[in-house]
């Protein structure tokens, strides 16, 4: 997995990326008493989803979370991106099990895959409900680090990965 930071010192006003929920920015450290015990809490805000959660510092490595990509890793997704799709024959559930689970890793390159797997060209076939749900959420989650990471806004980010998506496709002159 792509680590940018190994230890779990975070500061207020950090990027994080939580596996299952994204980039967020950690917005204080409080010390609280939870079931008689106190423990030291990262408040954690992911403003697009109105969500605010609560991480134990002690449990920040083994849930996962993480600083942003550098900046080697984003590019190195984006090169991700620009590869052939590798759609396996497996049942459609099986896929769509496994996309969710590189989706939920929290893992750029993982994410890359899925956003180039199940991107759709006009002149492809129309994607299922689920398969439109899974790529939509594996393009938010890789265009929100891409923004956090390059410090743009997501509008911007999701215009580049748009362009490389788009370059993928060799342009037919007739």
């Amino acid at each position: 997995m792509a680590k940018a930071k190994k230890n779990p010192d975070f500061n207020p006003g950090d990027y994080v990326v939580y596996p299952s929920h994204g980039v967020g920015k950690v917005i204080s450290i409080e010390n609280d008493e939870v079931a008689g015990f106190q423990m030291e809490l990262f408040v954690i805000t992911f403003e697009k989803d109105k969500m605010t959660l609560r991480v134990p510092t002690a449990k920040v490595e083994s849930v996962g979370m993480r600083g942003l990509s550098s900046p080697e890793i984003v590019a190195k997704a984006m090169r991700t991106l620009k590869g052939r799709a590798r759609v396996k024959r497996a049942m459609w559930s099986r896929r769509a099990q496994e996309y969710e689970q590189k989706i939920n890793s929290g893992d750029l390159i993982f994410i890359a895959e899925v956003v180039r797997d199940l991107h759709r060209t006009d002149d492809q076939r129309e994607q299922s409900y689920s398969e439109r749900q899974l790529y939509e959420a594996a393009l938010e989650r890789m265009t929100r680090e891409v923004a956090a990471v390059e410090q743009v806004d997501e509008a911007t980010a999701q215009e580049s990965v748009a362009e490389v998506l788009q370059s993928r496709v060799a342009p037919v002159d007739t």
